[in-house]
């Protein structure tokens, strides 16, 4: 942000070409993790800014977003004919940080699953604690954001909209934090397979296997969901071929054109797949600005 005017009498250029976020009301998140980067965010923002910042992700006004080395940067539609610029640069980790760092977590072997499954354990704050570090930022200078917009608050709504839109790709992909603070999902546990013992090549470890109890000591509460199975997480991400089933499987000799029947099919049942799994039914009021 730069100097500030009275820009809010100005009305905002709406855009059908950004990235419109999938919640439409209540929550926008539902991991532990993409929950938490929005509440340090939400700390330090206004609620008119947050609500008005809301309201664009949903709207689409985030127009780009992309992820760079330790920095996601963003553009997003407001009232001036080109798109604001965001910048939110995250201080990476050294290779020394992260040497303690993945020490700690293969000293927790159920951590090797829950990262292999996709799920940010809720207990890994306390790995990078024990080593004096943390996954998200803990301090000012571990963190860095900025737009050219006028505003003079230290996040705006353009910055806010832009950290909603983030969250979202947070809950699909918890080793994007990772990547922010220097290590991808490969390096990370191909070094934790590595400190547990696993040749290269091989399945990492899994935690030592515990036999379920009799079924006689189990059938009142058989049909009841367990504390690991509530906190668990799946991850939804588009593949990285499109298609990739019609391409695997290839044009068949009776049809040529399958594939343009099968396509839509296949983006609309995406479609309902991803709405279904981010559905909210709870309500939120928004104040208009």
């Amino acid at each position: 942000m730069r100097w500030y005017y009275n820009y809010n009498k100005k009305p905002t250029i709406e855009t059908d070409e950004g990235i419109k976020a999938k919640s439409k009301r209540g929550a926008f998140v539902k991991s532990w993790w993409a929950t938490r980067w929005i509440e340090a965010m939400e700390r330090v923002m206004d609620r008119g800014r947050l609500q008005r910042g809301r309201r664009y992700a949903r709207k689409g006004q985030v127009v780009s977003l992309a992820e760079g080395i330790g920095e996601v940067v963003g553009k997003v539609q407001g009232s001036r004919r080109r798109p604001y610029k965001i910048t939110i640069a995250i201080k990476p980790l050294s290779d020394s940080q992260w040497e303690q760092v993945i020490e700690a977590l293969a000293a927790r072997p159920i951590f090797m699953a829950q990262l292999l499954a996709g799920e940010m354990p809720q207990e890994i704050e306390e790995a990078f604690a024990d080593v004096n570090l943390s996954l998200f930022p803990a301090r000012s200078r571990d963190l860095t954001q900025d737009c050219n917009c006028p505003d003079w608050a230290e996040v705006c709504k353009h910055l806010a909209a832009v950290h909603y839109i983030l969250a979202e790709r947070f809950d699909e992909d918890p080793f994007l934090l990772f990547r922010l603070r220097g290590k991808t999902q490969d390096e990370l546990m191909a070094a934790l397979s590595k400190l547990q013992g696993a040749d290269d090549g091989e399945e990492a470890i899994a935690p030592e296997y515990a036999p379920p109890p009799p079924l006689a000591d189990s059938l009142a509460d058989f049909w009841a969901i367990g504390s690991e199975a509530a906190r668990f997480q799946t991850r939804i991400a588009p593949p990285g071929v499109p298609y990739p089933a019609l391409a695997r499987l290839g044009a068949p000799a009776f049809m040529d054109e399958l594939e343009r029947w099968l396509k839509p099919a296949y983006d609309a049942l995406s479609e309902t797949a991803v709405a279904t799994a981010f559905t909210d039914s709870t309500n939120e009021n928004e104040t208009q600005s």
